[in-house]
Order: C-alpha cells, then structure tokens, then sequence
C-alpha cells in the first residue's frame, strides 16, 4: 500500500496582495482594476466584505458620519434613508459596491495573514495566512484598519463567570436578554449605541463607567422619498450636498485646535446633558472633567434619557473581582448579573495587536520593534525599512472631525502613483527615505501642541508614553493638498539587479564606477 503524498500549501504569485476587505482594501482593488491591473488577491479574515461593517452588527450600530460623506467620492449613493446611515444600510453599500465593481472573485476569505516578510534580493513580499497558504507579492497592502482586534480587559474572575460575556463587536443575537440583568463595561462608541436598545427589554441594566464622554445630539432626519429622487435624477446635486457635508464636517477641526473655542461648545454640550438628565448628582457623574474634542466626542440622542430609567443605574466604582453569577465594585457592592457585554472598543496600537504578526522588511528589521517608542510613518502610508509596504489609515492619518474614506481616497492615489513609479522606472521597489519620514514625524507631533488634544486627558489616541500615533492633526484638505502628488526625491526607487549606487553631494543616485 502506497503512502499518500503530503497535501501542499498553496503558493500564489501576484502583482499586488490586500490585506482586509473593508472599505481601505475595497478602495485600493477599485482602483487597481481601473488601472487595468488584475493581478492582485484581497485576504479577508471574515466570511464576506465589510470589515468594521461585518463584524460590528450590535444593536443600535451606525456610523458618526453622515450617509453621504460615508461612501466613495467615485461611488456615491442617492437612496440613503437616513442623514446618519445604520450599519445594515453601510454593509450593503459595500455588498452592492464590490458587485458593482466586480471585486469579488479576487477576495479570498477565512484568510487572516499572520506574518510577512521583505525579500531585499527579490524586492517581493512572501505572506502567510492561518490556513496554510502562501502569497507571493510584488505589493503589499495593509488595509486591516485600527479598529478589528477587539480589546477584551484582564477583570479579576471573569473567566470563572457562569453567566454570557461576549465583545460588542461579537454580538450573540441568539442570547435573549429579556428579564436578564445585564452588565456593560465601557462607555464608548459602541455602548452607548447599544445600551439604549437593550435597556427597555433587560430586568437590570448596570452601566460601568471609568470615564464620561462627551456626547452631542444626532441627527436623526430621514431623506425624504423626493429629496432621494432627485439625487438619483441629478448627480451634480448630491455631489454638491456631499460638498456641503464635507465642508461644514471640515468646520469643526478649529474647536479641535483652538481650546478656547472648544470650550464655548463644552458649554452647549453641558446644557444638553442638564436637559436630558433630571438627578443632579447623576448628571454630574456623566460629565467630564476634561475640554470637549480631547477624547472621541459622541453623538447620540439616547444616551442620557436612558439614565433616567429606573432599571439602569450608572456605577462609576471600579470592579474588583467578577463572581460565578455577580459582580464586585472596590466598594464592596455586589451586583447579580446573567450577561457581561464588553463595550471596551479595541486595541489600537500596532505594538500591541501585531506582537503575534511577525513582519519583517530590509535587513530581517522588525515592525514592532521599529514602532517600540511610538508607531509612526510617512501620511500613514509608507514605514521606512518596509519597501513596497503600504498601509491604509496608518499611524497619524485617522479623524476626529470627518470621514475617513476622504483620508482612505487619497492614500490609494498615493499607492497607486507609487506602483506606476517604481513600473517607470523599472524598478522593484520603493522606500520611503527615513529622513524625510523624521521630518513629517516631528512636523506631525509639533502639531498637536495647543490643541485639544493636549489639555491632559489620556485617551486611545495617545500611546502609553503620551505620543499620538493615531490622529492627523491637520485639516483633512491639507492632508489631499500634500499627497495629491508623490515626489520621487522622497524615496528610494530600487533596481534589485542593478549594480551597487551611491549618493551624489546632490542627493542624487547614481551608479557607482567598477
């Protein structure tokens, strides 16, 4: 009897290879295929598209963004029922584009990456997924996004808790909640999304909360049938309706960098809390002691009237230990509970969530060894040491003021001037140069000084040794006007076969003489 061979990894060779199939690695396929370049694979760790849109399916989801600045420049959406769309309408926005754009066979899903490595001889990436398979690329793409490895917080017994836990963005829509006590840790984005849905069904809400947000009121209008009609009738109107949403968006960056103005602001998003919370000293529990814009500012009509409910109770004490059916404050209270909900956002730094993702580029030089003081890069694109790498919403280029997919467009168009460069030249490879990534670096970090986001709160903005890895600290239009164009004396564009070159006294490659 003959032994059967061994099955095989699969090997597939390609010219570009996309982390994630989010809106960042939608974008960047929509653009490859306009280039006329199919030669790409889409890894998705999920079973469909979506990304943020397809894991985050907790009740109450939707986006702080209006519908119509939410979607691509290229790609827009007439019908958008709402001014501030539900993560069913943006999830099947992104069904219907990645048909529209025919995307769908170059995805390949239950395929998380989980390392890569530069190859300095050959100028090509070699990526592996948990399933075994190997991709071959010239490219490498990360479009996974900051928010996609849940944090899930080390409680004392938790693991011993008889009851539900499960991670907002792991919603168990088979577990009933009615008549439960149900405990929510966090007071972020997503809770105070879901916990105004799930308060009126629970026997008990309980509320923990290490520290208040800042939330003002949603606009909640709807699109009227006309008003969608007459965007699908006249693209120019709803191109400049997007127009308007943008700009009025982009207003609210001088809050952002002038705390004198944020704080005239502060003072109607207190009075908005005074109306919608009738207990004083409630009220003062769920207001901040730091300058609006610090941290994520929220938005929800919601949130404070369900304070008011007799079956919710805000608990601001910290959790010493969680038991087989309850939960203990440092104070001594114990609180029963049948479902723990961690509303706890997720982990943002890359040293953190890529320890476990070995990738390495020139010399065998490490990413998170590189990024141990403070993760940075060049427009959230490019990492010097890491050629041909490229990363969508990369550190330094998220919002607190606007849309992302702004941010997103113009990273593509500098990715894809990139790859036509390094074709031009007939080179292998492209890296950015680490002088001139030093240079945005410290031009980047010297603006964040008198903003807001320095008046001394500690937030998921900051690392842990206080520098802002994860904001753009600009106005977005800034950000468009310095990356409309690459500037090829900002890299380096290698020939791997080439001979050896040196520098000129101009900065200038050249070939160096036998």
């Amino acid at each position: 009897m003959t032994s059967k061979a061994p099955i095989q990894p699969k090997i597939q060779q390609v010219d570009v290879a996309i982390l994630g199939a989010g809106f960042g690695g939608l974008c960047a396929a929509i653009k490859l295929r306009e280039a006329g370049n199919d030669n790409f694979v889409v890894l998705e760790k999920g079973e469909d598209v979506g990304g943020t849109w397809y894991f985050n399916t907790y009740p109450g989801a939707a986006c702080d963004v209006q519908s119509h600045m939410y979607s691509f420049s290229f790609a827009t959406k007439p019908d958008w029922t709402h001014r501030y769309a539900d993560w069913r309408q943006i999830h099947d926005y992104i069904l219907d584009t990645t048909e529209k754009f025919g995307l769908r066979p170059f995805i390949r899903f239950r395929q998380e990456v989980c390392e890569a490595h530069f190859h300095e001889d050959t100028g090509r990436w070699t990526i592996r997924t948990t399933a075994g398979d190997t991709i071959d690329a010239r490219y490498f793409i990360l479009a996974s996004g900051p928010l996609h490895v849940p944090m899930i917080p080390k409680i004392k017994g938790l693991e011993k808790f008889q009851g539900k836990v499960f991670h907002s963005s792991q919603w168990d829509h088979g577990y009933n909640m009615h008549g439960k006590n149900v405990v929510s840790i966090g007071t972020g984005g997503s809770a105070i999304q879901y916990c105004p849905e799930i308060a009126p069904e629970v026997k008990q809400l309980y509320v923990f909360q290490r520290t208040p947000a800042w939330v003002i009121p949603r606009d909640t209008r709807r699109y009227l049938g006309i008003e969608q009609k007459v965007f699908e009738k006249f693209p120019l109107l709803r191109k400049l309706h997007r127009a308007r949403l943008y700009w009025t968006n982009e207003s609210r960056v001088w809050p952002i960098i002038n705390p004198s103005i944020a704080r005239f602001f502060q003072g109607i998003a207190e009075a908005f809390i005074r109306i919608q919370v009738k207990d004083p000293v409630l009220r003062a529990k769920l207001t901040p002691d730091y300058t609006i814009g610090c941290k994520r500012v929220l938005i929800s009509n919601k949130w404070f009237p369900m304070f008011n409910r007799e079956n919710v109770e805000l608990v601001t004490e910290g959790i010493r230990e969680v038991r087989e059916h309850s939960i203990v404050t440092q104070d001594g209270v114990e609180r029963p509970a049948d479902c723990i909900v961690l509303g706890t956002g997720f982990v943002v730094d890359p040293r953190v969530y890529m320890k476990d993702f070995p990738l390495t580029g020139l010399g065998g030089r490490s990413l998170v060894d590189d990024w141990k003081d403070l993760a940075q890069s060049y427009y959230g694109v490019y990492t010097a040491g890491y050629p041909n790498l490229f990363q969508l919403v990369g550190p330094n280029s998220g919002l607190g003021h606007n849309s992302i997919i702004f941010m997103i467009e113009s990273q593509v168009k500098m990715i894809m001037e990139s790859i036509n460069l390094v074709q031009e030249r007939g080179a292998d490879y492209i890296d950015v140069k680490p002088d001139v990534q030093e240079d945005f670096n410290r031009k980047v970090q010297e603006g964040f000084k008198g903003t807001v986001w320095t008046t001394g709160c500690q937030g998921w903005y900051q690392s842990a040794e206080g520098g802002n890895f994860v904001l753009w600290p600009f106005s977005t239009w800034k950000f468009w006007l310095e990356t409309r164009k690459v500037n090829p004396a900002d890299y380096d564009i290698v020939k791997c076969s080439a001979p050896a070159r040196v520098k000129s006294k101009s900065g200038k490659v050249a070939k160096a003489e036998a």
